[in-house]
This record gives structure tokens, C-alpha cells and sequence, in this order.
């Protein structure tokens, strides 16, 4: 029944939300470019269309009443209200009920299409952090920018390393809270080749605003071969510097420390290696190999006087050697 119903006010709005689906790529809604885009899309246009006939009926029934129950001369009475009429009370329960039934179903259905994903997804890990995010592939490929293959389900796991954050990229339709100390999942399946944007959408400090990259999704035949290009920067002839600046743009280092002499939520890299720094606390560290190591998998163990403790360990998510990569890129910057 609930289908039927479904189908019929489908077949009803069909016109306006026609309508709405067209303007929605030029005006309220950015483009849809995942398989379930188009059905909260529809959902979208049903409860918009819904709103403006209700909107209309009622200011147009209470402008009728102003004029055909306005009290015209001083002495005139008012006429005596009915008690009851029972075919109105019907209707104004059983219509709006059986409206929100189908909307519930409508929205429900959905919810459960996009909590469940497929037994063949292509599983991407994801870490948020402030203010970035690291996506690891199956091989052991990391980027700071997601890139799947198109027409293919992929599933996301998420976790955050520091507080609250949400994955939302508007033209999948997709938006998941990602929770310090528990995983959450997350699946979609592009269906145009481009590059769309990623953002956090839940305040997250200083730097929330900053906390952006792209999804590339990959004509076919197009992902593979980027995925052996990427996963591994120590067989491709590249010097420890050029590694170290490879890391320093995908593992999130440039998104709180510049390398152009400019502090920003934590010292600028340019001329920072062999300097004596001021800790909170008091006391003084030498920024030599051993506290550059530290800092990255001991972040909080020693702390920059003027600086807050906010940054990530990176235990676990960069081996030794990438390490002895970024201190070689480190000492490329000057001291």
C-alpha cells in the first residue's frame, strides 16, 4: 500500500519536480554524481513542492477568509461556528498522515540503501585529523586526496586521531560524523569523471575551514594505473628531499607548518632544523634528528613555547624511513 501511494504522489509532483530537477544543477543543489544522488534528489523536490502548494492553499484560504468574514458594519454579529464538521476532520488527519507515512518510507528506504553497502566495495581507510585527512588504499598507498575508480561501490572506514569531524561531499550526497576512538563506515558509487570537493562539516577549530581536498573519480581503466604510480616513492629513483617534500604535502605537514618563513599553528619548517627552541614549561630543545622523531610520533612530549599542543601523533602512519625522509627534507629548508 505504502508503495502504491508512493507511486501516485510520485506521478503527481512529477511536473514540479521535474522542474526542480533542472533548475537544481544551476540553482539550489550542486550536481548529482553518485547512484543514489538522484533519489534524495527526488526526496528533496517532493518535501520543496509539497511546502509551496501547502504554502500557497493556506495564504490563499486565509486571504478568502479576511474578505469573506470581515465584519462589515459595527453592530453585524458574528455567525454561529458549527460544532463539528466530520468529512473535514477526516481529511485534515488521514491526508497529512498518509503524506508523512510516505515520506517517512520514501526516506527510510533510502537510509537503509545508503547504511548498507555491497559485498564487492572497494574498502579505503580514512583518517581525520586537524586539519587534514589521509586516505590509505589497499596496496598501502597514502594521499591527502581520495581517488576512486568510476562506477565501482566504494566503501569508506573512518576514524578521527584528535576530535569530531564529518566527511561530506555535496555532489555524492554523502555526509558521515567521524568519531574519535570508533569507526565509522560510509559507501558510494561515482558516476561522472572529475574532481569534486571534500570538506569537514562539523567545527573542529582554528583551522576548520581549512580542512578541504578533492575526490577524483577516474575514467575506467584510469585508477589502477595511478595506484601503482603512487604506492611507492622509495622505487622511483627519487632523491630522501624529494620524498621528504612528497610526505610533507600528502601527510598533512603543510597544513600547520609552512616552508616560506611564516609561522602558522605551528613553526614555519623554512630554517627551522638546527635551531635551539623555548618549550612550554621552560627549558630549551635543539631541533636535531632525535626531537624531529620525537615530534612526530610524540607530539606532545615536548612543546614549542607560543604554541598550542594540538597536533596528531603520526605513529603507526609513517615508518622509519619516511621519517629519515622528511628530516632530509627538513635540512634541504636551511638552517
Amino acid at each position: 500500500m505504502i508503495d502504491v501511494l508512493a507511486s501516485i504522489l510520485q506521478r503527481v509532483i512529477s511536473i514540479p519536480a521535474g522542474i526542480a530537477a533542472a533548475a537544481s544543477e544551476r540553482v539550489w543543489l550542486p550536481r548529482s554524481v553518485s547512484t543514489f544522488a538522484g533519489d534524495i534528489d527526488f526526496a528533496w523536490d517532493v518535501v520543496f513542492w509539497l511546502s509551496v502548494f501547502f504554502f500557497v492553499l493556506i495564504t490563499l484560504i486565509t486571504v478568502y477568509f479576511m474578505f469573506r468574514y470581515k465584519r462589515r458594519t459595527p453592530d453585524q454579529e458574528a455567525l454561529p461556528a458549527p460544532d463539528h464538521h466530520l468529512p473535514i476532520e477526516i481529511a485534515w488527519s488521514v491526508l497529512p498522515l498518509g503524506i508523512v507515512v510516505v515520506l517517512f518510507w520514501q526516506g527510510f528506504a533510502q537510509y537503509v540503501n545508503m547504511a548498507t553497502p555491497p559485498q564487492d566495495t572497494y574498502e579505503i581507510q580514512v583518517s581525520a585529523m586537524k586539519w587534514s585527512w589521509l586516505f590509505t588504499y589497499p596496496n598501502g598507498a597514502v594521499t591527502n586526496e581520495l581517488h576512486v575508480p568510476i562506477d565501482t561501490p566504494i566503501e569508506l572506514v573512518m576514524t578521527s586521531s584528535d576530535v569530531l569531524h564529518a566527511f561530506f561531499v555535496p555532489e555524492f550526497r554523502v555526509k558521515k560524523d567521524i568519531v574519535p576512538g570508533r569507526y565509522s563506515n560510509l559507501w558510494f558509487e561515482a558516476t561522472e569523471a572529475g574532481d569534486y570537493d571534500l570538506m569537514c562539516t562539523e567545527y573542529c577549530g582554528k583551522d576548520h575551514s581549512a580542512m578541504l581536498a578533492k575526490v577524483t573519480v577516474h575514467e575506467p581503466g584510469g585508477f589502477e594505473p595511478w595506484l601503482k604510480e603512487e604506492s611507492d616513492y622509495y622505487n622511483k629513483g627519487w632523491s630522501m628531499e624529494e620524498i621528504g617534500e612528497k610526505l610533507y604535502n600528502t601527510r598533512g605537514c603543510k597544513t600547520c607548518h609552512s616552508v616560506d618563513g611564516v609561522n602558522g599553528t605551528g613553526p614555519t619548517f623554512l630554517g627551522l632544523y638546527g635551531i635551539e627552541h623555548a618549550l612550554v614549561g621552560g627549558g630549551t630543545a635543539v631541533v636535531d634528528e632525535n626531537y624531529v622523531r620525537e615530534s612526530i610520533l610524540e607530539p606532545q612530549a615536548t612543546i614549542v613555547a607560543g604554541y598550542d599542543p594540538v597536533m596528531p601523533t603520526y605513529q603507526g602512519r609513517l615508518s622509519e624511513q619516511d621519517i629519515s625522509a622528511l628530516i632530509a627534507y627538513l635540512k634541504s629548508l636551511g638552517n
